[in-house]
């Protein structure tokens, strides 16, 4: 399966400047995969090291943090020599031995020359909790759910997602009805690996759904046993609140959709929880549009979205004839799962800031805002052809945007302020 991420990490190993790799990403995004075959294709040996329950690597790494004697003890461990030319070292599951991610700062300091991957599914958290880590002395990679680009690698329509890539519109817009179906796929199986690959060699709707409500049961077992006694219950209704909050017209985070009278300050720990674990994305708010954005955030206001399209179908029951024949039931919903989508593609974009835009009187919202650096980019997102955009429009005479999109299932068309980009194509939003 083609993972975008693979080219990073070639990069990273061709590096003069190469630091210890942490790749965050939730729990079945494919970061293990991702390690072993990087290792299996680019390396003559990969040592690959699971910290999880590993009484044995909790003792070497529990005295001192010598390399000479941890490299030493991993050699033991492993049965053969690390060649530090030749050998990639993985540690999994990491977060388990917080000593070890200690340890990554001296490996920078004292032994650069070893090439070491390290991932684990609630690493974010370890983080967060003051483990004592190298700051400055590692690099990081953040991997997500497959892309829309990448499912169609993987349902073997690799010349489509190379076509977007060259922005050739015209032959686009010939084939739009094989990318509108495909995308319509893509809403329903979403981007977790083992779903994708399912959905690849069965095309069975039945199994791919039998694959998230597993994935969905993993995460609220991650909640009993990793999260802090007190806010499991918080946790617990937080999440499954949120298909309810993306199904309202106004997709801002509302506390009382979860518990009538709940407060911020009873679920500020939960939402963080949540986040370093990389099953939501927190999009907040903003109401001008100055470089840098994030300096304009308004932390009050938000939105929440989950990690994966697919997941977020299957929390709300959607059934697949509901999906793919555009049934009228699905009218209302069709929105949160366009905007949910969107979401996700923009942020598998690296550097690029998201966020969301309205006026302090709230009659003008504009979906998503994204900063790249240079610019700042509106986007007005649209789950059907319908193409007026009132608030784009309002913005756009405020603030006098460069760009401003509109995505919808419409086909390409650049006019004077606007392009009209299809929902298909959005991933190309940085080199438009």
């Amino acid at each position: 399966m083609y993972r975008i991420a693979m080219e990073k990490l070639l990069k990273w190993k061709q590096s003069r400047r190469r630091k210890p790799l942490i790749i965050e990403g939730a729990r079945q995004v494919g970061k293990t995969w991702l390690m072993k075959e990087f290792g299996r294709q680019t390396y003559a040996d990969t040592v690959y090291i699971n910290f999880d329950s590993n009484s044995r690597m909790a003792e070497l790494f529990a005295s001192d943090l010598d390399t000479d004697r941890l490299l030493m003890g991993l050699e033991l461990y492993a049965d053969r020599k690390i060649d530090p030319d030749n050998s990639l070292l993985i540690f999994d599951e990491v977060q388990e031995v917080p000593r070890a991610l200690a340890s990554l700062k001296y490996f920078y300091e004292n032994a650069p020359q070893y090439h070491i991957v390290c991932a684990g599914s609630l690493l974010g958290i370890a983080l967060h909790q003051g483990t004592s880590f190298p700051v400055g002395k590692v690099d990081f990679l953040k991997l997500y759910p497959l892309s829309f680009k990448e499912f169609l690698m993987a349902t073997d329509k690799e010349r489509f997602a190379g076509l977007l890539d060259k922005q050739d519109f015209q032959m686009v817009t010939s084939f739009k009805q094989t990318y509108i179906d495909a995308l319509k796929y893509y809403y329903f199986v979403g981007g977790m690996p083992e779903a994708v690959q399912s959905f690849a060699e069965n095309k069975d709707f039945n199994e791919v759904r039998e694959i998230q409500k597993r994935i969905l049961a993993a995460y609220e077992q991650d909640f009993s046993k990793h999260a802090p006694n007190e806010i499991v219950p918080r946790l617990r209704m937080l999440w499954n609140s949120i298909p309810s909050q993306l199904a309202k017209e106004n997709k801002k985070f509302i506390y009382g959709l979860v518990r009538e009278g709940a407060r911020a300050k009873d679920y500020e720990t939960a939402i963080m929880w949540l986040s370093d674990c990389g099953l939501v994305h927190k999009v907040s708010r903003v109401n001008t549009a100055g470089i840098p954005l994030r300096v304009y955030e308004d932390l009050k206001a938000f939105k929440l979205f989950i990690v994966d399209v697919g997941l977020l179908g299957c929390m709300a029951r959607l059934h697949q004839r509901t999906l793919l024949d555009g049934n009228g039931l699905f009218v209302e919903f069709k929105g949160a799962l366009t905007e949910q989508y969107v979401c996700q593609q923009l942020k598998t974009i690296e550097d690029l800031d998201v966020y969301y835009y309205t006026n302090d009187r709230g009659s003008c919202e504009v979906d998503f805002v994204v900063d790249t650096g240079g610019m700042i980019v509106p986007i007005e997102v649209k789950a059907e052809v319908n193409l007026r955009a009132k608030s784009l429009k309002t913005y756009q005479e405020k603030f006098s945007p460069e760009i401003s999109i509109r995505t919808s299932m419409a086909d390409y068309k650049k006019e004077e302020w606007l392009v009209n980009l299809p929902l298909y194509a959005i991933d190309q939003i940085t080199q438009i």
